[in-house]
């Protein structure tokens, strides 16, 4: 029998029921415990989870920093590792976490970062030129939380942490499907626009002229979508549009508060 790691991992969901088996099997036979942290799901993500051994708490939805800071408070280990409905440990990397765990090392840091990689429904690993992101997703809670913020979820160190970067590799299969992501970004540009509003940030108007061709450009080039091949190009697309959505919506925004509306 595996060794259960004095480790707590962590999942904010709501309608994750056809992903949300992927996290919880990559790290279910390993770690302590695996709260589901569940905002009001109705296609049965509490029910996959539950069989699946994960613990499910209910939690109404207060935006993605509120809620996983609430997940931090549901684990009874003070060291964590957080994954997105969407996301899984590769074998590598549940290999190297347990590896620094049973030698120790883990305590080396305060918090670790993890190369979080796209991967897409009609691939079976992440492409070596995957775009992806270090993000601190193994950490020790008393070092650093997550952020308030509704709508950027980052860990951020107290002062003084010790941070270092795992070699291994999250999954990242954020897209379902092109229309799962056109809604994704359209609700997510709303939400972009209304945190830089309370926050009084306002986007000058040349962006909108500027915004798609150079995030288009971005996306192809920099994250290396052309690799791709056609399907690079549709990513590079809804990329820039995702963008360019954000300043149209901050300028519509602008428009109606000039109105009085």
């Amino acid at each position: 029998m595996t060794e259960r790691l004095p480790l707590s991992a962590f999942i904010i969901a709501k309608n994750e029921a056809d992903r949300i088996s992927r996290p919880i099997e990559s790290v279910i036979d390993w770690v302590d415990e695996v709260i589901v942290i569940d905002s009001g799901s109705t296609d049965g993500t509490q029910d996959v989870a539950r069989q699946l051994g994960a613990q499910v708490v209910q939690h109404d939805w207060q935006g993605y920093g509120p809620q996983k800071r609430f997940g931090e408070d549901q684990c009874r280990n003070d060291w964590l590792l957080n994954l997105d409905a969407d996301e899984e440990v590769t074998p590598e990397l549940a290999a190297e976490i347990r590896a620094k765990f049973a030698g120790g090392s883990y305590k080396d840091a305060d918090g670790w970062r993890i190369m979080i990689r796209d991967m897409y429904a009609h691939e079976p690993e992440p492409a070596p030129w995957a775009y992806g992101y270090h993000q601190i997703r193994l950490y020790d809670r008393r070092k650093g939380r997550f952020s308030d913020s509704t709508v950027h979820d980052t860990v951020r160190p107290e002062d003084g942490a010790r941070i270092a970067s795992l070699s291994g590799i999250m999954a990242h299969r954020s897209i379902r499907s092109l229309d799962f992501q056109v809604g994704k970004y359209n609700r997510y540009s709303g939400m972009q626009v209304e945190d830089m509003r309370a926050r009084g940030r306002k986007l000058p108007r040349s962006r909108l002229l500027t915004e798609f061709p150079v995030s288009f450009f971005k996306a192809y080039f920099v994250r290396k979508y052309r690799k791709y091949g056609w399907w690079g190009f549709i990513l590079s697309m809804n990329y820039a549009h995702a963008r360019f959505l954000r300043v149209a919506k901050a300028y519509e925004a602008e428009l109606l508060e000039k109105k009085g509306k």
